[in-house]
C-alpha cells in the first residue's frame, strides 16, 4: 500500500474504520454537521474502493461497505511518509520536536520510553 487519502477520503475512513461496516446513510450518521450530501458521501467511497481501501456486498438493493485496510498499516504508512518527509528519517528529530511543540516534560517522556519498553518486551515473547 502506497496510496494516499485526501482529508475526506481520510475522513470517511477514519468513521469506516470505526463502525466496521455500513452503508452509506451509516456512515454519514457519523459524520460532523454540517452532514454532507448522500452523493458526496458515495463518490468518496467509490474513490476509496477505486483506491483499494474500501469493498463492499450486496445487500437487499444497497451495498454495505468496509474497509479492507487496516487502520494500523495506513497509520504507519503516514508516520513514516512523516518522519521521511519532514525530519529526513530521524525519529530523534521527530519525538525533540513533539516534544517543543507539546511542551512534554521529564516525567511525560519517561513515562514515555517504559511504556515503549514494556511493548518492545511483550512483542519479543
Amino acid at each position: 500500500m502506497k496510496k494516499t487519502l485526501t482529508k475526506a477520503e481520510e475522513e470517511i475512513m477514519q468513521h469506516l474504520w470505526q463502525i466496521g461496516e455500513g452503508n452509506v446513510n451509516a456512515i454519514i450518521e457519523k459524520l460532523p454537521e454540517p452532514k454532507p450530501a448522500y452523493n458526496t458521501v458515495s463518490t468518496i467511497i467509490r474513490i476509496l474502493e477505486s483506491k483499494q481501501f474500501v469493498n463492499h456486498r450486496k445487500e437487499g438493493k444497497g451495498f454495505i461497505y468496509f474497509p479492507i485496510v487496516k487502520k494500523e498499516d495506513y497509520s504507519n504508512q503516514s508516520i513514516n511518509k512523516l518522519l521521511k518527509g519532514y525530519f529526513g528519517g530521524s525519529f530523534k528529530s521527530m519525538v525533540s520536536f513533539f516534544m517543543k511543540e507539546n511542551d512534554i516534560s521529564l516525567s511525560e517522556l519517561e513515562e514515555i520510553m517504559k511504556e515503549m519498553n514494556s511493548n518492545s518486551k511483550n512483542n519479543e515473547k
